[in-house]
């Protein structure tokens, strides 16, 4: 699938919810689905700036795609986590770099957090693309 394409699904299934308090349980419920990094994983180069929470994220470039590992030490930052591994996992760096994120806003995720987990929520998302931009610049050499 696309990065469009699971965006909106995502876009979708959030849309079924009827309040907040239901869409911070499905997002729990990714985090818990996420597989969790070893202590070894978890180190310090691996943390996300920026966010309130711990969070790590790792990838590795096969030479055409990206796969990502993350994780985190409280449950909602690890379902949004989840949310964007979801998003950017198996993808490749050009689409990532080129991707927008106009699905935060759509399931309204942005306005509902607190403004330090919104700002988590933004380093992710950097994070992310950022491991895009140093693999499609590898890649290009």
């Amino acid at each position: 699938m696309t990065i469009d394409e699971i965006q909106n699904e995502i876009v979708d299934e959030f849309s079924f919810f009827d309040d907040w308090e239901q869409r911070y349980e499905y997002l729990i419920e990714l985090g818990k689905d996420l597989p969790s990094m070893s202590d070894e994983e978890r180190t310090d180069d691996k943390l996300i700036k920026g966010c309130q929470s711990s969070v790590w994220l790792d990838a590795d470039f096969d030479g055409e795609k990206i796969h990502f590992n993350v994780d985190s030490n409280a449950i909602l930052p690890k379902g949004i986590a989840a949310l964007l591994l979801r998003i950017y996992n198996d993808q490749k760096p050009v689409e990532i770099v080129n991707s927008n994120t106009d699905f935060i806003s759509e399931i309204g995720l942005q306005e509902f957090l607190s403004p330090t987990r919104a700002n988590g929520l933004l380093a992710m998302v950097k994070q992310f693309k950022f491991y895009a931009i140093a693999f499609q610049a590898k890649a290009n050499q």
